[in-house]
């Protein structure tokens, strides 16, 4: 049964990283980030999925490490049964979502719950049973990242309004805004330390 258990975690790992973890929101600001920036492939999924990996297993490390030491040590050590340390490791893993969650969406998880009779018991978020958490959760993490994106595309967006404006008004409509303005986001991102100040922010988000 344990090998069992393990087989079929292995197996639901990349839909587990992606709807409990931080992933989602960072892989989608990179993409947006990308997108505003006006680059189509560059730089390639391979290497925003790569980052948004790493990126997680940094944002992810104290709930992973509280996971280790109240649930899977434990287990392995043959001190707790199975059903114990799977109610271990769900209590940091919930915390983290819990802080992540915005009370909209707590609340439409609730609303939820009500209409399928399973709303007894939920008022509290921390009651609130683990699969009606992770809609909630998932829509959170994916306004952060939209609200987070609306911000990274204003700067370049206001760029390009700019270089049109010129364009238009020297007369020079058969060339191509995106010409003039692709090189001058480039370097605008670069001078500013774009990268850096991406990274940081979206690790900042979770804190």
């Amino acid at each position: 049964m344990e090998w069992a258990a393990v087989i079929t975690l292995v197996t639901v790992a990349p839909a587990l990283l992606v709807m409990l973890t931080s992933f989602t929101r960072i892989v989608i600001v990179l993409a947006l980030m990308r997108q505003a920036l006006g680059l189509q492939q560059t730089p390639p999924n391979m290497v925003l999925t790569g980052i948004a990996l790493l990126l997680t297993v940094f944002v992810m490390a104290p709930v992973w490490k509280g996971i280790n030491e109240t649930a899977v040590a434990p287990y392995l050590a043959e001190k707790i049964g199975p059903e114990e340390a799977i109610e271990r490791a769900e209590a940091p893993l919930r915390d983290f979502m819990l802080r992540q969650t915005r009370e909209a969406d707590l609340e439409m998880a609730r609303s939820l719950l009500a209409r399928g009779g399973g709303g007894s018991g939920a008022d509290k978020p921390a009651s609130m049973p683990f699969y009606a958490l992770v809609p909630a959760f998932i829509t959170s993490e994916l306004t952060a990242a939209f609200r987070i994106g609306f911000l990274i595309y204003l700067p370049f967006l206001a760029i390009d309004l700019v270089v049109a404006a010129i364009l238009m008004a020297l007369g020079m409509f058969m060339l191509s805004p995106t010409l003039i303005s692709l090189p001058l986001k480039l370097l605008v991102f670069t001078m500013a330390s774009g990268w850096s100040l991406l990274v940081s922010g979206l690790v900042t988000s979770f804190r």
